[in-house]
Protein backbone atom coordinates (compact mmCIF):
# COMPACT_ATOMS: atom_id res chain seq x y z
CA UNK A 1 0.00 0.00 0.00
CA UNK A 2 1.35 3.41 -1.14
CA UNK A 3 2.07 5.61 1.88
CA UNK A 4 -0.31 8.09 0.25
CA UNK A 5 -3.54 5.80 0.60
CA UNK A 6 -6.57 7.59 1.13
CA UNK A 7 -7.61 7.11 4.76
CA UNK A 8 -11.62 6.22 3.64
CA UNK A 9 -12.81 5.59 7.07
CA UNK A 10 -12.35 9.21 7.16
CA UNK A 11 -14.51 9.90 4.30
CA UNK A 12 -18.11 11.16 4.34
CA UNK A 13 -20.49 9.23 2.35
CA UNK A 14 -20.81 12.37 -0.35
CA UNK A 15 -16.92 11.51 -0.25
CA UNK A 16 -16.41 7.99 -0.45
CA UNK A 17 -18.70 8.65 -3.72
CA UNK A 18 -16.39 10.73 -5.25
CA UNK A 19 -13.25 8.50 -4.23
CA UNK A 20 -14.71 5.65 -5.91
CA UNK A 21 -16.22 7.36 -8.59
CA UNK A 22 -12.90 8.89 -9.45
CA UNK A 23 -11.10 5.50 -9.40
CA UNK A 24 -14.11 4.32 -12.08
CA UNK A 25 -16.21 2.60 -10.27
CA UNK A 26 -19.34 2.71 -10.58
CA UNK A 27 -21.57 4.72 -7.46
CA UNK A 28 -23.16 1.81 -5.70
CA UNK A 29 -19.82 0.37 -4.94
CA UNK A 30 -19.58 2.90 -2.75
CA UNK A 31 -22.86 2.18 -0.68
CA UNK A 32 -21.41 -1.30 -0.05
CA UNK A 33 -18.32 0.25 0.74
CA UNK A 34 -19.76 2.43 3.20
CA UNK A 35 -21.55 -0.46 4.76
CA UNK A 36 -19.12 -2.37 5.15
CA UNK A 37 -16.70 0.30 7.24
CA UNK A 38 -19.85 1.47 9.05
CA UNK A 39 -22.53 -0.72 9.49
CA UNK A 40 -20.37 -4.10 10.25
CA UNK A 41 -16.93 -1.97 11.16
CA UNK A 42 -15.06 -3.83 9.15
CA UNK A 43 -10.88 -3.81 9.88
CA UNK A 44 -9.80 -4.70 6.35
CA UNK A 45 -10.67 -5.29 2.96
CA UNK A 46 -10.89 -9.16 2.81
CA UNK A 47 -13.99 -9.28 4.97
CA UNK A 48 -15.82 -7.49 2.51
CA UNK A 49 -17.14 -10.75 0.68
CA UNK A 50 -19.67 -9.40 -1.49
CA UNK A 51 -16.80 -6.86 -3.74
CA UNK A 52 -15.01 -8.37 -6.10
CA UNK A 53 -11.67 -9.62 -5.62
CA UNK A 54 -10.14 -7.56 -8.26
CA UNK A 55 -11.71 -4.15 -6.26
CA UNK A 56 -10.79 -5.24 -3.19
CA UNK A 57 -6.99 -5.78 -4.60
CA UNK A 58 -7.45 -2.30 -6.08
CA UNK A 59 -8.41 -0.67 -2.48
CA UNK A 60 -5.71 -2.03 -0.98
CA UNK A 61 -2.92 -0.17 -3.28
CA UNK A 62 -5.05 3.19 -3.01
CA UNK A 63 -7.14 3.17 0.64
CA UNK A 64 -6.48 2.35 4.01
CA UNK A 65 -9.12 1.46 7.12
CA UNK A 66 -7.78 3.30 9.92
CA UNK A 67 -8.80 1.27 13.26
CA UNK A 68 -7.72 1.18 16.81
CA UNK A 69 -5.72 -1.84 19.04
CA UNK A 70 -7.04 -2.40 22.35
CA UNK A 71 -4.07 -1.77 24.72
CA UNK A 72 -6.24 -1.93 28.56
CA UNK A 73 -9.43 -2.98 29.33
CA UNK A 74 -10.20 -2.10 32.96
CA UNK A 75 -13.66 -3.40 34.89
CA UNK A 76 -15.49 -1.48 37.62
CA UNK A 77 -17.07 -3.05 40.29
CA UNK A 78 -20.47 -1.22 38.70
CA UNK A 79 -20.20 -2.51 35.56
CA UNK A 80 -18.34 0.21 33.76
CA UNK A 81 -15.39 -1.06 31.44
CA UNK A 82 -12.74 1.51 30.17
CA UNK A 83 -11.15 0.51 26.60
CA UNK A 84 -7.98 2.14 26.14
CA UNK A 85 -7.04 2.44 22.48
CA UNK A 86 -3.63 2.63 20.68
CA UNK A 87 -3.76 4.74 17.91
CA UNK A 88 -1.56 4.22 14.68
CA UNK A 89 0.91 6.59 15.78
CA UNK A 90 1.51 4.86 19.30
CA UNK A 91 -0.57 7.51 21.20
CA UNK A 92 -3.35 6.40 23.20
CA UNK A 93 -6.84 7.74 24.11
CA UNK A 94 -10.01 6.36 26.90
CA UNK A 95 -13.18 5.24 25.84
CA UNK A 96 -15.49 4.12 28.63
CA UNK A 97 -18.79 1.73 28.19
CA UNK A 98 -21.11 2.38 31.07
CA UNK A 99 -23.89 -0.10 30.58
CA UNK A 100 -27.47 -0.13 32.15
CA UNK A 101 -30.52 -2.03 32.39
CA UNK A 102 -32.28 1.12 29.96
CA UNK A 103 -29.31 2.03 27.58
CA UNK A 104 -25.62 0.71 26.38
CA UNK A 105 -23.78 4.10 26.58
CA UNK A 106 -20.10 4.91 25.25
CA UNK A 107 -18.15 7.79 26.52
CA UNK A 108 -16.37 8.71 23.00
CA UNK A 109 -12.73 10.73 22.98
CA UNK A 110 -12.26 13.24 20.48
CA UNK A 111 -8.51 14.40 20.93
CA UNK A 112 -5.43 12.73 22.55
CA UNK A 113 -5.13 14.42 25.42
CA UNK A 114 -7.07 18.38 25.90
CA UNK A 115 -5.91 21.79 25.64
CA UNK A 116 -8.90 23.54 27.61
CA UNK A 117 -6.22 23.57 31.03
CA UNK A 118 -9.19 22.97 33.61
CA UNK A 119 -7.55 22.92 37.03
CA UNK A 120 -9.82 19.74 38.52
CA UNK A 121 -9.33 17.37 34.91
CA UNK A 122 -7.16 14.69 34.88
CA UNK A 123 -7.38 14.73 31.16
CA UNK A 124 -5.73 18.20 31.10
CA UNK A 125 -3.03 17.13 32.92
CA UNK A 126 -1.59 15.49 29.86
CA UNK A 127 -2.07 18.77 27.68
CA UNK A 128 -3.34 18.68 23.70
CA UNK A 129 -1.18 16.12 21.53
CA UNK A 130 -3.35 15.77 18.77
CA UNK A 131 -6.74 15.80 16.82
CA UNK A 132 -8.43 12.24 16.57
CA UNK A 133 -9.50 11.82 13.13
CA UNK A 134 -12.83 11.41 12.16
CA UNK A 135 -12.45 7.99 11.99
CA UNK A 136 -10.23 7.18 14.54
CA UNK A 137 -13.54 8.71 16.78
CA UNK A 138 -16.03 6.30 14.60
CA UNK A 139 -13.76 3.84 15.47
CA UNK A 140 -14.17 3.81 19.33
CA UNK A 141 -17.41 3.14 18.83
CA UNK A 142 -16.97 0.14 16.03
CA UNK A 143 -14.47 -1.40 18.44
CA UNK A 144 -16.87 -1.48 21.41
CA UNK A 145 -19.97 -2.95 19.30
CA UNK A 146 -17.42 -5.70 18.50
CA UNK A 147 -16.54 -5.74 22.13
CA UNK A 148 -19.67 -5.65 23.82
CA UNK A 149 -21.05 -8.15 21.02
CA UNK A 150 -18.81 -10.20 22.19
CA UNK A 151 -18.41 -9.98 25.95
CA UNK A 152 -22.49 -10.18 26.17
CA UNK A 153 -23.17 -13.07 23.67
CA UNK A 154 -25.39 -10.84 21.24
CA UNK A 155 -26.27 -11.77 17.93
CA UNK A 156 -29.23 -9.72 16.80
CA UNK A 157 -27.70 -6.35 16.04
CA UNK A 158 -24.38 -5.20 14.72
CA UNK A 159 -25.12 -2.44 17.11
CA UNK A 160 -25.74 -2.95 20.28
CA UNK A 161 -24.42 0.50 21.62
CA UNK A 162 -27.81 3.04 22.22
CA UNK A 163 -26.27 6.37 23.00
CA UNK A 164 -23.02 8.06 22.62
CA UNK A 165 -21.73 11.15 24.68
CA UNK A 166 -18.99 12.92 23.40
CA UNK A 167 -17.59 13.10 27.31
CA UNK A 168 -14.29 11.74 27.25
CA UNK A 169 -10.85 12.81 26.26
CA UNK A 170 -10.66 16.61 24.76
CA UNK A 171 -12.50 19.57 23.68
CA UNK A 172 -15.25 18.08 20.97
CA UNK A 173 -15.92 21.51 19.75
CA UNK A 174 -12.06 22.43 19.57
CA UNK A 175 -12.23 19.25 16.71
CA UNK A 176 -15.19 20.25 15.09
CA UNK A 177 -14.04 19.68 11.36
CA UNK A 178 -13.50 16.13 12.49
CA UNK A 179 -15.98 16.08 14.92
CA UNK A 180 -18.77 16.49 12.37
CA UNK A 181 -17.76 14.03 9.70
CA UNK A 182 -17.81 11.61 12.35
CA UNK A 183 -21.07 12.98 13.46
CA UNK A 184 -22.10 12.33 9.92
CA UNK A 185 -21.14 8.58 9.79
CA UNK A 186 -22.40 7.62 13.10
CA UNK A 187 -26.02 8.97 11.79
CA UNK A 188 -26.07 7.75 8.43
CA UNK A 189 -28.81 5.25 7.59
CA UNK A 190 -25.90 3.17 5.89
CA UNK A 191 -23.82 3.59 8.76
CA UNK A 192 -24.55 3.10 12.66
CA UNK A 193 -27.90 4.85 11.91
CA UNK A 194 -28.04 6.51 15.39
CA UNK A 195 -30.66 8.78 16.66
CA UNK A 196 -29.65 12.34 16.73
CA UNK A 197 -31.57 12.76 20.03
CA UNK A 198 -29.26 9.98 21.71
CA UNK A 199 -25.91 11.88 20.85
CA UNK A 200 -24.42 14.56 23.64
CA UNK A 201 -21.80 16.04 22.64
CA UNK A 202 -20.32 18.13 25.77
CA UNK A 203 -18.11 21.50 25.68
CA UNK A 204 -16.14 23.17 28.01
CA UNK A 205 -18.04 26.72 26.41
CA UNK A 206 -16.41 27.14 23.04
CA UNK A 207 -18.74 30.19 22.50
CA UNK A 208 -18.32 30.65 18.87
CA UNK A 209 -18.26 27.32 17.77
CA UNK A 210 -21.24 26.39 19.72
CA UNK A 211 -23.48 28.54 17.29
CA UNK A 212 -21.50 26.29 14.35
CA UNK A 213 -22.68 23.20 16.53
CA UNK A 214 -26.16 24.51 16.18
CA UNK A 215 -26.34 25.42 12.79
CA UNK A 216 -24.26 22.67 11.64
CA UNK A 217 -25.58 19.47 13.31
CA UNK A 218 -28.82 17.86 15.14
CA UNK A 219 -27.38 16.53 18.24
CA UNK A 220 -27.51 17.32 21.48
CA UNK A 221 -25.52 19.84 23.66
CA UNK A 222 -23.97 19.35 26.90
CA UNK A 223 -22.49 22.81 28.92
CA UNK A 224 -19.74 21.76 31.16
CA UNK A 225 -20.48 24.63 33.36
CA UNK A 226 -18.87 24.25 36.90
CA UNK A 227 -19.03 27.31 38.97
CA UNK A 228 -21.94 30.03 39.32
CA UNK A 229 -19.51 33.31 38.62
CA UNK A 230 -17.20 34.09 36.50
CA UNK A 231 -14.38 34.73 39.88
CA UNK A 232 -14.80 30.79 40.35
CA UNK A 233 -15.12 29.84 36.43
CA UNK A 234 -11.56 32.23 35.90
CA UNK A 235 -9.59 30.06 38.11
CA UNK A 236 -10.75 26.75 37.60
CA UNK A 237 -11.53 26.63 33.56
CA UNK A 238 -9.46 29.12 31.54
CA UNK A 239 -11.58 29.34 28.89
CA UNK A 240 -13.81 31.56 31.14
CA UNK A 241 -11.08 34.48 30.67
CA UNK A 242 -11.78 34.87 27.08
CA UNK A 243 -15.24 34.04 26.94
CA UNK A 244 -17.38 34.71 30.27
CA UNK A 245 -20.33 32.88 31.77
CA UNK A 246 -22.57 35.95 30.49
CA UNK A 247 -21.23 35.11 26.67
CA UNK A 248 -22.02 31.46 27.50
CA UNK A 249 -25.10 31.66 28.47
CA UNK A 250 -26.01 34.33 25.59
CA UNK A 251 -24.75 31.57 22.96
CA UNK A 252 -27.35 29.28 24.97
CA UNK A 253 -30.27 30.99 24.91
CA UNK A 254 -29.30 31.87 20.40
CA UNK A 255 -28.87 27.51 20.90
CA UNK A 256 -31.40 26.11 18.47
CA UNK A 257 -33.31 23.09 20.08
CA UNK A 258 -35.22 20.64 18.70
CA UNK A 259 -38.71 20.56 20.15
CA UNK A 260 -38.46 19.01 23.34
CA UNK A 261 -35.16 19.17 23.71
CA UNK A 262 -33.50 20.79 26.53
CA UNK A 263 -29.27 21.95 27.08
CA UNK A 264 -27.58 19.96 29.65
CA UNK A 265 -25.52 21.82 32.69
CA UNK A 266 -23.20 19.60 34.08
CA UNK A 267 -21.96 21.06 37.38
CA UNK A 268 -18.89 19.21 38.99
CA UNK A 269 -19.11 20.13 42.69
CA UNK A 270 -16.17 20.44 44.43
CA UNK A 271 -15.92 20.68 48.33
CA UNK A 272 -15.72 24.91 48.88
CA UNK A 273 -14.89 25.67 45.96
CA UNK A 274 -18.29 26.22 44.14
CA UNK A 275 -21.20 23.95 46.34
CA UNK A 276 -22.62 26.53 48.56
CA UNK A 277 -26.55 27.78 49.40
CA UNK A 278 -25.13 31.31 47.33
CA UNK A 279 -23.72 28.81 44.00
CA UNK A 280 -26.72 26.74 43.93
CA UNK A 281 -29.06 30.35 43.86
CA UNK A 282 -26.93 32.35 41.22
CA UNK A 283 -26.73 28.90 38.65
CA UNK A 284 -30.69 28.60 38.91
CA UNK A 285 -30.90 32.36 38.30
CA UNK A 286 -28.43 31.58 35.25
CA UNK A 287 -29.97 28.62 34.00
CA UNK A 288 -33.90 30.28 34.30
CA UNK A 289 -34.61 31.58 31.34
CA UNK A 290 -32.64 28.84 29.22
CA UNK A 291 -34.96 25.01 28.48
CA UNK A 292 -32.10 23.20 30.77
CA UNK A 293 -31.49 20.46 33.09
CA UNK A 294 -28.82 20.48 35.32
CA UNK A 295 -26.75 17.36 36.18
CA UNK A 296 -24.70 17.82 39.23
CA UNK A 297 -21.50 15.60 39.67
CA UNK A 298 -19.74 15.36 42.86
CA UNK A 299 -16.24 15.41 41.72
CA UNK A 300 -14.08 12.18 40.96
CA UNK A 301 -10.74 13.02 42.77
CA UNK A 302 -7.26 12.74 41.00
CA UNK A 303 -4.44 12.66 43.18
CA UNK A 304 -2.41 16.18 43.40
CA UNK A 305 -4.60 18.48 41.60
CA UNK A 306 -5.84 19.51 44.97
CA UNK A 307 -9.78 19.23 45.19
CA UNK A 308 -11.79 16.87 47.09
CA UNK A 309 -15.38 15.27 46.51
CA UNK A 310 -18.27 17.28 48.14
CA UNK A 311 -19.95 15.11 50.59
CA UNK A 312 -23.63 13.40 49.75
CA UNK A 313 -25.84 16.06 52.20
CA UNK A 314 -23.93 18.91 50.33
CA UNK A 315 -24.98 17.91 47.07
CA UNK A 316 -28.76 16.93 47.80
CA UNK A 317 -29.11 20.22 49.68
CA UNK A 318 -27.48 21.68 46.80
CA UNK A 319 -30.10 19.99 44.31
CA UNK A 320 -32.77 20.95 46.76
CA UNK A 321 -32.42 24.36 46.06
CA UNK A 322 -32.24 23.91 42.43
CA UNK A 323 -35.81 22.09 42.59
CA UNK A 324 -37.33 24.78 44.70
CA UNK A 325 -36.10 27.40 42.12
CA UNK A 326 -37.73 25.11 39.08
CA UNK A 327 -34.84 23.64 37.49
CA UNK A 328 -34.74 20.41 36.43
CA UNK A 329 -31.42 18.79 38.65
CA UNK A 330 -30.51 14.99 39.46
CA UNK A 331 -27.21 13.99 41.38
CA UNK A 332 -25.80 11.89 38.27
CA UNK A 333 -24.24 8.79 38.97
CA UNK A 334 -20.01 7.99 38.87
CA UNK A 335 -19.56 5.38 36.92
CA UNK A 336 -16.61 3.40 36.91
CA UNK A 337 -14.41 5.73 40.07
CA UNK A 338 -13.00 2.26 41.26
CA UNK A 339 -10.87 2.40 37.49
CA UNK A 340 -9.92 6.28 36.83
CA UNK A 341 -13.06 6.10 34.25
CA UNK A 342 -15.19 8.57 35.79
CA UNK A 343 -15.96 12.22 34.66
CA UNK A 344 -12.94 14.26 34.81
CA UNK A 345 -10.63 10.76 35.48
CA UNK A 346 -9.23 9.93 32.17
CA UNK A 347 -5.65 10.11 31.70
CA UNK A 348 -4.60 6.59 30.63
CA UNK A 349 -3.52 5.37 34.17
CA UNK A 350 -3.61 1.93 35.02
CA UNK A 351 -4.52 2.22 38.68
CA UNK A 352 -6.06 -0.94 40.42
CA UNK A 353 -9.81 -1.03 41.33
CA UNK A 354 -9.72 0.91 45.00
CA UNK A 355 -14.16 1.33 45.27
CA UNK A 356 -14.95 4.24 46.45
CA UNK A 357 -19.21 4.10 47.35
CA UNK A 358 -21.09 6.67 47.24
CA UNK A 359 -23.58 5.78 50.17
CA UNK A 360 -26.79 8.91 49.42
CA UNK A 361 -29.60 7.65 47.13
CA UNK A 362 -29.15 9.17 43.56
CA UNK A 363 -31.85 10.53 41.23
CA UNK A 364 -32.75 9.21 38.16
CA UNK A 365 -31.57 10.98 34.85
CA UNK A 366 -32.46 10.22 31.57
CA UNK A 367 -29.79 10.40 28.78
CA UNK A 368 -26.49 11.62 30.44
Amino acid sequence: MSSEAVDISSLSFEGLNAFITSLGEKPFRAKQLYRWLHQRGAVSFDEMTDLSKDFRAKLKTVARIVTLEKDLEQRSIDGTIKYRFKTHDGKMIESVYMPSPERKTLCVSTQVGCAMGCRFCATATLGLMRHLTPAEIVAQVHAVNREVRANEKIEKTLRPLTNLVFMGMGEPLHNFENLKVALGTLEHEDGPNFSSRHITVSTVGLVPMIERFGAETDVKLAISLNASNDEVRDVIMPVNKKWKIADLMDACRKFPLKQGRRITFEYVLMNGVNDTDDDAHRLAKLVQDVPAKVNLIQYNENPGLGFHTTVDNRAERFRDILDRAGVAAFIRANRGRDISAACGQLANTEKEPTFVPLGAKRSPTADP
